[in-house]
């Protein structure tokens, strides 16, 4: 539908989710109607709360708007500091890691009660979460890395807390 009735707007999707890039509110008012007549036509209707028109807010769209960020596969988009190639500081509208998943990665690395794994050695810790974390750096740290960091203090926190308990029994 989209293809076909708006072919100058970009849109990304995945699974039943999706994000469309327009031009202005008008054009946002108008393909959002389309849309919510189209799923109405195939017995679906859009999700009340997950469904908003977004203002993306930079350096250079300075107007407001009730929303101007918005998540989509774990990251949230919104006006975040930018630098050019040469250094200087400006707005731009990026992604990054949302806090829903930084909440949900400092559970489950939590969930692993790595300082109570003493049993275990340095490289065979290593070799159970290495691969997890290079994972989630791969994905989340596609965009904005730094946002990563508190996940990282997070780890490096449970580490030394292993081999202090570690090294006190041993010792």
């Amino acid at each position: 539908m989209l293809a076909r009735n708006f072919r100058h707007v970009q849109f990304e999707r995945y699974a039943d989710d999706a994000v469309v890039h327009c031009v202005s509110e008008r054009q946002a008012q108008q393909v959002l109607t389309a849309l919510g007549d189209r799923m109405e036509e195939v017995g679906l209707r859009l999700h009340p709360d997950k469904t908003e028109i977004v203002y993306c807010k930079d350096g250079n769209r300075r107007g407001s708007y009730e929303h101007t960020s918005f998540t989509f596969l774990g990251f949230t988009f919104q006006a975040r500091r930018a630098r050019t190639r040469m250094g200087k500081s400006f707005t731009n509208f990026l992604p990054a890691i949302s806090k829903e998943a930084l909440k949900k990665i400092s559970g489950e690395v939590r969930s692993w009660r790595l300082h109570l794994r003493i049993g275990l050695t340095f490289i065979e810790l290593a070799r159970r979460i290495n691969p997890i974390v290079r994972g989630w750096m791969h994905y989340y740290g596609a965009f904005y890395r730094s946002e990563l960091l508190p996940l990282l203090r997070r780890i490096s926190a449970c580490l030394m807390r292993w081999i202090r308990k570690k090294y006190k029994r041993s010792g």
